[in-house]
């Protein structure tokens, strides 16, 4: 009989950004609901056509955008004595663009910024489905050879040679106590970026890299 060697292998990889969606609020109060909702309604369609003179599903800048329904609600505030005030008026609405372009994404959110009611949520960088997909698949495979070369060297520290491996799983699947889940997929970084200057260039913003890591548990026979 060998010795059985039990061990958990890791890899991570950082990649470039590919895509960028970004998440816009736009959103106006007043006393009068059909104010509010119509700055919110001219506020939006100023956003919308500038995200539709970029939208080209297969080639970009924009490739993808939605909105949702605009809300409209109302509320009595209370002032520090105690006394109900008079009703105040709410529009609010979001809306999500999808960039491969980044440059031309910095010069539309220096636009987009300057509309009134609108508010940058943020960013989430990512991978294409496609670049995702193979790096995972390379990323997996890494942690797998990191598996197997810890079980050489906990082999050869007590003097054995040949390593064989009976099993290789998703954390926790051996009945190894561990940080536990799945391999990881790609992990969206979100960059920070700078409010436009009062000069109106562009938005100041670096995107992040896209880390994708994975773990697997695997057992060695070592003889």
């Amino acid at each position: 009989m060998g010795t059985v060697i039990t061990v958990q292998g890791r890899f991570t990889a950082w990649y470039p950004a590919e895509r960028a969606t970004v998440r816009l609020a736009v959103g106006f109060d007043g006393p009068k609901r059909e104010g509010v909702l119509a700055s919110a309604t001219a506020a939006v369609q100023t956003v919308l056509d500038s995200v539709k003179r970029l939208h080209d599903a297969d080639a970009g800048p924009v490739t993808w955008f939605s909105s949702d329904r605009i809300r409209v609600w109302a509320q009595r505030p209370w002032n520090n004595e105690g006394k109900q005030l008079a009703p105040v008026h709410h529009a609010a609405i979001s809306i999500t663009v999808k960039f491969r372009d980044f440059d031309a994404l910095a010069d539309w959110l220096t636009e987009a910024a300057t509309v009134p009611g609108v508010q940058v949520n943020g960013i989430e960088w990512a991978l294409t489905e496609a670049k995702r997909t193979s790096v995972t698949a390379e990323v997996r495979s890494r942690a797998v050879k990191d598996a197997a070369d810890k079980a050489r060297v906990f082999a050869q520290a007590i003097g054995l040679s040949q390593v064989t491996a009976q099993a290789i799983a998703d954390p926790g699947m051996l009945g190894v106590s561990g940080d536990g889940g799945a391999p990881a997929p790609a992990m969206m970084r979100a960059a920070a970026f700078a409010a436009p200057p009062a000069g109106g260039s562009a938005l100041d913003f670096t995107p992040e890299d896209i880390e994708v890591s994975a773990s697997v548990d695997a057992r060695f026979e070592a003889s």
